[in-house]
């Protein structure tokens, strides 16, 4: 599988740990940045991640900033993008099973690495219940305002 992985300068530790602890799982991991702790501004590297994974780059992606939350709002505003703020695993599993989630996001000021690799497993390893879910998740994609 095919992970892409950002972050701003807070998160940029994590995302390192993350991307080996993928890579050490057999993934393949697109890093689209940063590369250092030079301050950058998180909507820039949601939108690349987003982008990613709507062309079908990546097959889902990890969004890291200081606390999670304005990576996530910046990945979300692509509509191909249900990216879901977790912070243990059992949030970053029902994100997968009920909601079909194709990203998520962590902040580094919050979640731990050993929190973070808990979170990313079950992730992964959840498949999308599909069922009641499947009309609520269509809703999300087309929404009627």
């Amino acid at each position: 599988m095919k992970i892409a992985i950002a972050s701003d300068h807070a998160a940029v530790g994590l995302k390192a740990e993350l991307a080996q602890f993928l890579r050490d799982a057999g993934h393949d991991v697109l890093d689209l940045g940063p590369e250092n702790e030079d301050r950058v501004d998180y909507p820039d590297y949601g939108y690349k991640l987003a982008q990613a994974v709507a062309s079908g780059d990546a097959t889902y992606g990890v969004a890291l900033c200081g606390s999670g939350i304005g990576i996530s709002i910046a990945v979300n505003r692509h509509p191909a993008l249900r990216c879901a703020l977790v912070g243990e695993p059992l949030s970053a599993a029902l994100a997968r099973e009920h909601n079909n989630a194709n990203a998520i996001a962590m902040g580094a000021r919050l979640t731990g690495p050993d929190m973070a690799k808990a979170c990313l497993t079950a992730f992964l390893s959840t498949e999308f219940g599909g069922g009641r879910h499947a009309g609520r998740v269509e809703k999300l994609t087309s929404p009627t305002f």
